[in-house]
């Protein structure tokens, strides 16, 4: 099972789009604080629209906290960040993976990408463009790790 993490969220319409997107996946969608936002935000409702019955919604107060879910679970962290080593599509993904995604002001703070198994970037070709928004990185990252484990049959 793999699991989208999204580290200090910041705008609402991004959340939902991404819970949306785990919904349709039946994917689980770790939200850590503090979070921009308040989780009833009208923006992020209309996001998801009426999607949210279906987003498996976990919350963690700190890194510190989420840490230890995810120890005790188990599998890899991966860092999705612009200054990733590995292209996405050339690492291979493993069933209990964390996909990780920072801010969209900040992306994944230093501490969270040193903790990371692995950090991953997605490949832009124009150099004037330095990122690609959160909810559309999400899902490439997402739909790239379950591609490459046949989720998509």
């Amino acid at each position: 099972m793999l699991r989208v993490v999204l580290v200090y969220p910041q705008i609402p319409p991004n959340t939902g789009n991404i819970a949306r997107t785990c919904a349709a996946t039946q994917t689980e969608l770790h939200l850590i604080r503090p979070l921009g936002f308040e989780i009833s935000d009208r923006y992020l409702k209309r996001a998801g629209l009426d999607y949210w019955p279906y987003v498996n919604l976990h919350y963690h107060d700190s890194w510190e906290e989420f840490r230890l879910v995810q120890q005790q679970q188990g599998g890899r962290c991966l860092g999705f960040s612009t200054r990733g080593k590995y292209s996405y599509t050339s690492f291979q993904f493993q069933t209990g993976d964390w996909l990780l995604f920072g801010s969209e002001t900040a992306g994944l703070p230093v501490g969270v990408l040193e903790s990371c198994d692995a950090t991953l970037y997605i490949p832009i070709a124009q150099p004037g463009v330095r990122s690609l928004n959160l909810s559309v990185s999400a899902a490439v990252g997402l739909f790239e790790a379950q591609r490459q484990l046949g989720y998509l049959q």
